[in-house]
């Protein structure tokens, strides 16, 4: 195979698509505060008003490289940036009452793509714009997770697992995800080629699309899932391995699909000896 050949099948470096809906913040903003950062390093790649930026996710389990990538309007959005979205991070202006109407032209694009992560920010939810209840309301119809930059009430302090806010928990978020591009670490990669099955698989096959009547009728259950598992133990095949699990979670609605995802994680993080207390915290949210 030729050297372009080669550079022609080689998956994409995935990206985390950043959008701002207010005119008064830009996602540059955002991305300084994910990188944790009061400069911006130099884009990767500028095309007209999209820029890429680089970034290492690099956290004692695993290091991925991912590209924060700016594109101001769904006008914006190409064939690459849609190849490569594995998250999608919106922000709205709170203190305008249709705020959140701003936001209808992406919701066909994110429904089509289906991204792992989607998170709605704003700086604080507002009682005379965009109330915490609407947010909140408008979040659980279009599976987004709200995050506040600088939430009026913070955690307990004295609660023993305290939830995370503001960048912090979209920094958590982010990590939490499993990237095409994922490179485990020493210690850690016991079940690197199951993961690696799985994502690939993932990012290769396209979203079924179901009747809503037909996808609502599938529960998921831990039965499922302890039944996928020990499916992915005693079969030989890490490829049948991979497309079974996928295949079972594409054929559920978008939602299901996430808490689907993240019990096939929590299975297969046990079954490689993982800690539960550490993923505690990567809940989404089902049983609260």
């Amino acid at each position: 195979m030729s050297t372009t050949e080669e550079e022609e099948t080689e998956m994409p470096i995935p990206c985390v698509v950043i959008t701002s809906c207010d005119g008064g913040f830009k996602e540059e903003e955002l991305i300084k505060h994910i990188l944790s950062s009061k400069t911006l390093p130099e884009p990767i790649k500028r095309e007209e008003t999209v820029d890429w930026y680089p970034w290492t996710i690099n956290n004692k389990y695993y290091t991925a490289d991912v590209r924060l990538c700016v594109v101001p309007s769904t006008f914006h959005m190409s064939s690459e940036i849609a190849q490569s979205m594995q998250a999608f991070i919106a922000y709205f202006d709170s203190s305008a009452k249709d705020g959140l109407e701003k936001l209808l032209p992406w919701i066909s694009v994110v429904e089509d793509l289906s991204p792992e992560v989607l998170i709605l920010v704003c700086a604080r939810v507002c009682e005379n714009g965009v109330t915490r209840h609407e947010a909140q309301q408008w979040c659980l119809a279009h599976s987004f997770e709200l995050v506040e930059l600088s939430p009026q009430e913070l955690p307990d302090e004295d609660d023993d697992f305290p939830e995370s806010t503001g960048v912090n928990r979209i920094v958590q978020a982010l990590n939490a995800n499993v990237w095409s591009s994922v490179e485990m670490k020493d210690g850690h990669n016991q079940g690197f080629g199951l993961i690696s099955t799985l994502v690939a698989a993932r990012h290769n096959n396209p979203h079924s699309r179901q009747d809503p009547q037909q996808s609502s009728s599938l529960p998921v259950e831990e039965s499922h899932v302890s039944e996928e598992t020990n499916h992915t133990e005693s079969s030989g095949n890490p490829e049948t391995q991979g497309n079974t699990v996928v295949d079972k979670a594409s054929s559920l609605p978008h939602e299901q699909r996430k808490v689907h995802a993240e019990k096939v994680a929590k299975a297969f993080w046990t079954a490689i000896g993982g800690d539960d207390d550490e993923i505690d915290g990567l809940s989404s949210g089902e049983e609260s």
